[in-house]
């Protein structure tokens, strides 16, 4: 089962890398494997302008040649998915991987790219609706079902799968609006925007409108992950901004502190190589984790 959970301290690698081949890919993961990262993430850009790889499959991959890091998806497209069979390919990769899966699930935030592929288009609230009723297909199946549901946006009758997962698979949601956002304290096991999109302060606001969901939900807060991914360049050249975390290894050690201090405990750090991801876990990661024990 994954040991991400709650407030602990945790750093992933991947997630927005894009533009690598898939050997590159692997080489990556098993480099943040070797390096000490808890996690590592793949984004889900089937219709893209640069090279991707289907995550799913990848990270299937990556599970058979890792030991210990824990992989995760950050996010998926709904619409590039039906939930009761992605119920089942999270159940394999989980079980594959020993349990070292994290289901990162979004509504669809690039509609040019399901529209490129012929798939369902959904208005901003729709989208919302789909994923309540995605979260709801995947958790009944993996607990048993047999699935029912004639839903606005999906259908499932006596849906079965077998086995089950060995154990709770976590789903984080990565939303921004406030029904979104409302919807991820009820149901999600983490959050994960990007930093980038929003800057420091109205994450922080944002997790506070998570948190008050939880509550309302009847859930304990603190068991939520806060994750966020982060663009990172150790660079004394670069000057940081919202979208970026630069400088020294020491200034960005520095904003990696104010961001998990904030509340954001997991973070997802972009790094395009293996050369990047050595010299964040040897001359970042030690800093900001002795800082915060």
């Amino acid at each position: 089962m994954s040991s991400i959970l709650g407030q602990r301290l945790v750093f992933g690698a991947g997630g927005a890398v894009a533009g690598l081949t898939a050997a590159a890919t692997l080489d990556l993961a098993r480099s943040a494997d070797e390096l000490g990262f808890d996690l590592f993430t793949l984004s889900d850009h089937l219709h893209s302008t640069r090279p991707t790889v289907e995550p799913l499959t990848a990270l299937a991959a990556i599970a058979a040649r890792t030991e210990r890091i824990e992989i995760g998806t950050n996010v998926l497209g709904l619409p590039y998915r039906n939930p009761a069979v992605l119920a089942k390919t999270a159940e394999t990769l989980d079980a594959i991987s020993g349990g070292r899966f994290v289901l990162g699930l979004g509504g669809g935030g690039f509609d040019e790219e399901f529209t490129a592929f012929g798939l369902t288009e959904r208005t901003p609230g729709g989208k919302i609706d789909a994923q309540r009723e995605a979260v709801g297909i995947m958790r009944d199946l993996w607990a048993g079902g047999p699935g029912d549901l004639d839903g606005a946006h999906f259908t499932v009758r006596g849906a079965r799968i077998d086995p089950l997962p060995a154990h709770p698979i976590p789903i984080w949601l990565g939303s921004y609006g406030p029904r979104a956002l409302a919807l991820t304290g009820e149901l999600a096991d983490g959050w994960l925007p990007s930093m980038g999109r929003i800057g420091l302060t109205e994450a922080v606001a944002r997790r506070a409108r998570v948190h008050a969901a939880a509550e309302k939900a009847g859930r304990d807060p603190s068991a939520l992950t806060c994750a966020t991914n982060l663009l990172v360049r150790v660079d004394p050249s670069r000057t940081p901004t919202p979208e970026l975390v630069a400088g020294t290894p020491r200034a960005v050690a520095g904003q990696l502190i104010e961001i998990a201090r904030a509340g954001f405990t997991a973070q997802l750090l972009s790094l395009p190589t293996v050369a990047d991801q050595e010299l964040v876990a040897k001359e970042v990661l030690p800093r900001v984790r002795d800082h915060l024990a």
